[in-house]
């Protein structure tokens, strides 16, 4: 549940969560105190809150009570009050609780010895260093930078630890006030030794002894490639690209297909991988049934601020003279285990993400063959859907041919009502006849409808000056009086603004009431995203929500009354030639809120109105419409560009449906398999967006000034630069796709996933398959 963007207390009622293992909350908005109550969740093994705001909050010395506890990461907090006694806590593996506003000494009692990380950076820390980080064999990494601590130092801490070849140790005690080394200050070559901005690093013998431990010393670098080097001749190794040389494997120079597979770990307890690579190994080699050489780590890099380590596997079959690639039978076992979250589960590598599972080469088949099994189903279905479909459509023929015959010709003439004998001339809008509409539109011929909603039927027009206009022409149940129609004629007419459809002008002869509006000749978005126009990366999707939110805004803040949208949906933003989008059918019904003495109400009161799907459920209950109303329907239309899902479809609601992978940490699974590559934090903080501007609570919702001022942060974390962000003609039989690079984009096979719970089988391109 991180980088939720989430607000307010967490709620102190854990009565429901004692069986829970991993708490992530980092990176929202937390705020108030940090809850003492986690201390009865005895079952915790990683508490991550990092990146909230707990201003004026202590951390509890309760949480040393959590006996089973291996990670603990309160960094950037906001934290106050001295560094818990955590002794008493047997399996810590990682401890941070870097920037916040700790003072005090560190605790002198000693960590347990299976300690891999400790941050206390950036505190307000005093007193001298403890010594018996010396005696923690495991420790990789001990940042102490930027505190008051003084006095002397032991160089025990980095001269008594056993390290291995592999391991690597670090060690920040730069801008301290250390003024002496106990012992000899020169690291081995495996430790990092940082000291600058001491005292120490100011007498003539530092500038020989600790020249480069008192300097810039830079980081280490944090990728870590296994491409080993092997004898074998090339030759014998060239099928195709898609073999290569086994790593390790019993049969020298055996030469196979791997499996390919993204995979992240989210919160790791260790700074520093070399030395946990074979243990990691066996880890999953172990859950997968496969020898520990069926294994390659590719390649791997830490991410997040070194939270997060994201990489690349290759499964290898197993070593044969027979044969050299998995058959479907063990790709499918494997498939499996990763979707069902069989792993026997890690407390030190805790949870993971399974970015994708990429079938290529001679794995490619297993695609072709899933599509031939769907298209033979789906061919039945459709065979039996038409069937009952005949029989109902010649039965309502007969029926609709009886009652039309009977009410034709009084339906002809029942709209017919006298104009207004007030003219109203309105700046900017034109008022067109009744013929003029009729000649525009063929006498609204049906091969000019281009749309219909409950407002009434929109045709395409063409006006004497060959102008291209969309006329919306109001059913009968829709007719309003001639002086409220004109009314809302001359609000619609303040409304300037590019994100917004233009209005033209109107027609109020005749008993008709139409509204003549400027052409977008991209259709709308809900055509999109089914597929019909065309595939929309998620650059230019991107691109569609800000500008659909920019027009709602517009609606909210600078309408003089402010208007309530109360139908955004889909449908109702259309894009024009350069896929500008622009939101349709604002002011339609009574939108505009009533004044009451004076004074703006937060609320309309009215009737039911909208689409089912995308109505907020407090509206339904109350009838009381807001600007937050038009947040939680914008939020839905957000949820179906990340997903391509209808607000309702069999049964499922898409809010539910995001909620639920979002919260289980699946939201790649549901990403629309159309939109090809993209980048997944962006697509993350989207999600968590979408689902904000959904929540129940209407509270809790974001006003659409935040919504559009996250959607713009999202924009500048786009890799590169977006070509789809560029306002350039866009032809229909082309898909928009995105042409920035990213060192990790992610894309989904074009296929799609037939459950939440499956993985889906990708040829080539990486794919977004289920997290852990």
């Amino acid at each position: 549940m991180n980088n939720n963007s989430f607000s307010g207390q967490i709620p102190p009622n854990l009565s429901n969560m004692s069986n829970l293992l991993h708490l992530l909350l980092d990176t929202n908005n937390l705020s108030g105190y940090l809850p003492p109550e986690f201390s009865m969740l005895p079952q915790l093994r990683i508490l991550q809150l990092d990146n909230n705001h707990f201003t004026g909050s202590r951390v509890p010395s309760s949480y040393a009570n959590l006996s089973r506890l291996a990670k603990l990461s309160l960094r950037n907090c906001s934290l106050l009050g001295e560094v818990p006694d955590l002794s008493s806590i047997p399996q810590l593996y990682y401890l941070d609780l870097s920037w916040n506003n700790l003072i005090g000494p560190i605790p002198s009692k000693k960590l347990a010895e299976n300690m891999t990380t400790i941050d206390l950076s950036n505190n307000n820390l005093n007193g001298s260093i403890p010594g018996y980080f010396s005696e923690l064999p495991s420790l990789q990494r001990l940042s102490l930078e930027n505190n008051f601590l003084s006095g002397s130092i032991s160089a025990d801490i980095w001269q008594k630890m056993n390290l291995s070849t592999s391991a690597k140790f670090t060690v920040d005690l730069r801008n301290n006030s250390l003024s002496r080394i106990l012992g000899d200050p020169s690291p081995p070559p495996n430790v990092t030794l940082r000291l600058g901005g001491n005292p120490i690093c100011k007498g003539s013998g530092a500038r020989e002894i600790l020249a480069k431990q008192c300097g810039f010393g830079g980081e280490e670098a944090d990728n870590y490639l296994t491409n080993s080097t092997t004898t074998c001749p090339p030759q014998a190794c060239s099928v195709n690209d898609f073999f290569e040389y086994v790593p390790d494997s019993p049969i020298p120079c055996f030469c196979a297909s791997p499996l390919k597979i993204g995979y992240r770990l989210k919160s790791p307890s260790f700074s520093f991988f070399p030395p946990y690579e074979a243990s990691f190994r066996s880890y999953v080699t172990h859950a997968l049934n496969l020898g520990f050489y069926q294994l390659s780590i590719d390649s791997y890099s830490w991410e997040k601020e070194q939270t997060r380590l994201r990489m690349y596997l290759k499964l290898y079959p197993v070593a044969s003279y027979s044969h050299n690639e998995f058959n479907a039978t063990e790709v499918y076992r494997m498939r499996s285990i990763f979707s069902s979250w069989n792993f026997g589960g890690s407390d030190f590598y805790g949870p993971y993400e399974l970015l994708n599972f990429t079938l290529e080469g001679p794995y490619a088949y297993l695609i072709t063959k899933s599509e031939k099994s769907k298209s033979s189903t789906m061919e039945i279905i459709f065979a039996v859907v038409a069937a009952v479909a005949v029989v109902v459509a010649i039965s309502a023929l007969v029926a609709l041919i009886l009652v039309r015959r009977d009410i034709k010709n009084q339906h002809m003439f029942s709209r017919r009502r006298p104009s207004s004998s007030v003219p109203i001339k309105i700046d900017g809008v034109k008022e067109f006849t009744f013929k003029e509409m009729v000649r525009a539109t063929d006498s609204f011929s049906s091969s000019n409808q281009v749309g219909r909603g409950g407002y009434g039927t929109v045709y395409k027009g063409t006006l004497p000056d060959e102008t291209i206009v969309a006329i919306k022409r109001a059913q009968e149940d829709s007719l309003q009086g001639t002086k409220e129609f004109l009314n809302e004629i001359e609000l619609l007419s303040r409304l300037h603004h590019r994100n917004l459809v233009s209005l033209i002008g109107y027609c109020d002869e005749e008993g008709e009431q139409m509204l003549v509006y400027e052409f977008m000749s991209n259709g709308n978005l809900r055509d999109w995203l089914s597929g019909t126009k065309g595939n929309l990366a998620f650059g230019m999707r991107l691109r569609i929500a800000i500008h659909s939110a920019k027009g709602i805004l517009y609606l909210h803040t600078e309408a003089n009354p402010p208007i309530f949208h109360r139908d955004i949906k889909a449908s109702n933003i259309l894009l024009d030639s350069k896929i500008i989008a622009k939101v349709a059918d604002f002011g339609l019904s009574r939108l505009a809120p009533h004044l009451d003495e004076g004074n703006e109400p937060k609320y309309v009161s009215t009737v039911v109105k909208g689409t089912p799907g995308y109505l907020d459920p407090e509206y339904l209950l109350t009838h009381k419409l807001t600007d937050k109303s038009d947040v939680y329907s914008l939020g839905v239309v957000f949820m179906e560009l990340l997903t391509g899902m209808q607000p309702i479809s069999h049964g499922k609601n898409i809010v539910r449906e995001v909620n639920m992978a979002y919260n289980s940490g699946m939201i790649f699974s549901i990403i629309d398999s159309k939109m090809g590559s993209y980048p997944s934090d962006c697509v993350e903080r989207f999600s968590s967006l979408a689902l904000s501007c959904c929540h129940e609570v209407t509270q809790k919702r974001p006003s659409m000034l935040d919504v559009v001022r996250e959607l713009e942060k999202i924009a500048a974390m786009l890799p590169g630069t977006e070509a789809s962000f560029s306002d350039t003609t866009f032809h229909n039989d082309s898909s928009v796709q995105s042409s920035s690079s990213s060192s990790f984009m992610v894309s989904k096979d074009h296929q799609g996933s037939s459950s939440a719970s499956e993985i889906c089988l990708v040829s080539g391109a990486i794919s977004t398959i289920l997290p852990r």
